[in-house]
């Protein structure tokens, strides 16, 4: 027991049982009385003092225990923001080896694979989606490219985006929604329906280049507050190197395609007719009993054109021929080249020489019955068609080719306009 009470005890025990016994007969009752009155006055004081020593000991207990534990939460605070700065230092340090991987291919297929790849494992630690829109260049809409998903078999049926991504394209400005369902810019009743998945917290930034907007790189999660805003800023900094590596890509690609196609008739160009007439007789062997046909098709009589209209008209003469051959033959997916000068080779995958021979028929007839308007005229176009097939006729691109052409040359020592076989 504590020395106060106990002191205030003993007082009492001797002032109300012993101090009597002594002082009864020397002292009147009304001394003894006024004794016990004074004596039960300073008992009072002496518990009042205690009592009020008591609570300013208990209120300063509190006021230091408050104070403990606002010491505690500014630690906690401090090593939270601690673990938030060394994270942070990770990410950013790594963002040269990240600028490295995203620049190490230039294909637009490869940057995207790794930017994606990138953002899905870093910021959003493979769980939720992923998902990167490209601006088509000539819709000027959005176009689902490339995803990386926490559940592969989860499908996004967005292709265009959706009310998210029209908001980021649109104020072409990031976008931070801690959870969609307390959001006040969207109204996720009215669009819940035409959601193919739950999307309750999102972080999303533009891919701009300069002053073209390129697309929208995301991140969703089907729960709440799962981003922060310092996950926004990282996605914003990967963005703005995405989107150099994207521009890039496209000039590549775009470069690529040029290099490929014949700027006259946008037709592929020869050499790369003959790449993928190796990589298909690779494909045919590998596959075993695969076969297909090659056209060789040349313009009868091209010189007359150029001699009676004008080199102009002979280039409107191979543009035609050009349109002619696509519309034709499209439906069975044939690599059409312009092979030189007049001269057209085309690949029909998955078609024997027989079948071959029919379509190139068919071709001749199509191009026979068209006409083409030079100078206010419509002249007749024919061509002469070699047709030679693999395995059957040869088990080599070179052997191949000589074949068909030495066809089409029967063809117009034969009298032209006309379809010969090898």
């Amino acid at each position: 027991m504590p020395a106060g009470p106990m002191f205030i005890l003993t007082a009492c025990a001797v002032f109300l049982f012993i101090l009597p016994i002594f002082l009864i007969k020397t002292v009147s009752f009304r001394g003894i009385f006024l004794l016990y009155a004074a004596f039960t006055s300073l008992s009072i004081w002496s518990f009042l003092r205690y009592s009020s020593g008591l609570r300013g000991v208990s209120f300063e207990k509190e006021e230091l225990q408050e104070r403990l534990n606002i010491v505690n939460d500014s630690i906690l605070k401090q090593k939270l923001e601690i673990d938030s700065a060394r994270e942070r230092s990770i990410l950013y340090g790594e963002l040269r080896g990240i600028i490295e991987k995203i620049n190490n291919d230039l294909t637009l297929e490869a940057v995207t694979h790794n930017l994606t790849g990138i953002v899905f494992d870093l910021i959003g630690r493979q769980k939720g989606t992923c998902a990167l829109y490209l601006v088509d260049q000539h819709s000027r809409r959005l176009t689902l490219f490339k995803t990386r998903k926490e559940d592969k078999k989860s499908i996004i049926k967005e292709k265009e985006g959706d009310i998210f991504d029209l908001w980021v394209m649109r104020h072409s400005g990031n976008l931070f929604v801690e959870d969609s369902r307390n959001d006040f810019r969207f109204d996720m009743e009215k669009a819940g329906s035409g959601f193919s998945r739950e999307v309750r917290s999102l972080v999303s930034a533009p891919l701009v280049s300069g002053n073209s907007f390129l697309g929208i790189l995301r991140l969703d999660n089907p729960l709440p507050a799962v981003y922060t805003q310092e996950d926004l800023r990282f996605l914003s900094v990967i963005c703005g190197i995405g989107a150099v590596a994207i521009e890039n890509g496209m000039l590549f690609q775009r470069t690529k395609e040029f290099a490929i196609h014949d700027g006259l008739t946008g037709l592929y160009t020869k050499g790369y007719l003959l790449e993928r007439l190796r990589e298909e007789i690779r494909r045919s062997v590998r596959r075993k009993n695969s076969f297909f046909s090659l056209l060789m098709v040349d313009i009868d009589y091209f010189k007359q054109y150029n001699d009676n209209f004008g080199h102009i008209a002979g280039d409107l003469v191979l543009k035609n021929l050009s349109r002619l051959l696509g519309e034709a033959l499209g439906e069975f997916s044939p690599v059409i080249s312009r092979f030189g000068g007049e001269e057209f080779c085309v690949i029909l995958p998955d078609t024997d020489k027989k079948r071959g021979a029919r379509l190139a028929e068919e071709l001749r007839a199509e191009i026979a019955a068209a006409r083409i308007s030079l100078r206010q005229q419509q002249e007749k176009l024919t061509v002469s068609i070699g047709v030679s097939a693999f395995p059957t006729d040869a088990g080599y691109e070179d052997e191949l080719i000589i074949k068909a052409d030495k066809a089409m040359y029967e063809a117009k020592n034969g009298g032209r306009n006309r379809v010969v076989t090898a």
